[in-house]
């Protein structure tokens, strides 16, 4: 069953790890997409992996003039927005004793300014009744150390999501957001830390896991695929934690 089919899903963050899992799923399920990412390089080298209709557009969610090219080039395109999926995202450790200026802008600029800016030009092109989900965090719930920074834009992530849900009420958007685990994702490997460093981080988070293991891109992809279909209707405004049962530890 294609339960997508036809819809038009704009997926930021694509070019890997959880926007590429979503992207393939979507695929398969009817969907026209379109897969943004700031490499151009990986954009062109998943292409060569995809089946179905879909564009790529490379853009940096953190530059306003980018999210306004990929929401015209979308429509350029296909004409409408069913699904926006807001996934891109970073996530640099740094001891709150070490956080600069340049640090808090990067992640605030990537993981709270771009999903805002991308919100605004898509939603004169979002069909009545479409939906927007954010990748959001657990790390609102809980304090992980050396997260800090990267906590607090997912707080304010959150909060600017409730906002939205009441405003575009009326012509029946649903806005959801998932929250993420510990997933087996290549933001790891982005965190400019030792690789035996990073190894050893992730099997102590797979151990604070009550089922034992890292999430997988393609569990955080079905939930997508969940709340863009039809059989979320009624679910709204909501936080959905996939993270093994972590945050309620």
């Amino acid at each position: 069953m294609n339960s997508l089919q036809n819809k038009v899903a704009v997926i930021t963050g694509a070019n890997s790890g959880i926007g590429l899992a979503t992207a393939k799923l979507f695929l398969a399920q009817g969907a026209k997409v379109v897969l943004s990412g700031r490499r151009a390089e990986a954009l062109q080298e998943v292409a060569k992996e995809l089946q179905g209709e879909f564009i790529t557009v490379t853009a940096d969610v953190a530059n306003a003039a980018d999210n306004k090219k990929l929401i015209d080039q979308t429509v350029n395109k296909y004409g409408k927005i069913d699904i926006l999926f807001l996934n891109a995202g970073v996530a640099p450790p740094t001891p709150l004793s070490d956080v600069t200026e340049d640090h808090y802008n990067y992640i605030f600029d990537i993981n709270v300014k771009g999903p805002i800016l991308a919100v605004k030009e898509a939603l004169p092109h979002i069909n009545d009744g479409g939906t927007i989900i954010f990748t959001n965090s657990i790390v609102t719930q809980r304090g992980f150390e050396n997260l800090g920074i990267y906590s607090a834009s997912k707080g304010a992530l959150r909060a600017y999501q409730r906002v939205l849900t009441a405003e575009v009420k009326s012509r029946g958007i649903r806005v959801n957001s998932i929250a993420p685990g510990p997933i087996d994702t290549p933001i790891y490997s982005k965190m400019g830390l030792p690789e035996e460093v990073v190894e050893e981080m992730g099997k102590g988070f797979a151990q604070q896991v009550p089922l034992g293991r890292f999430g997988t891109s393609e569990e955080i992809a079905n939930t997508a695929l969940f709340l863009a279909s039809d059989k979320a209707s009624f679910i709204n405004g909501i936080e959905l934690e996939v993270d093994g049962g972590l945050s309620q530890i």
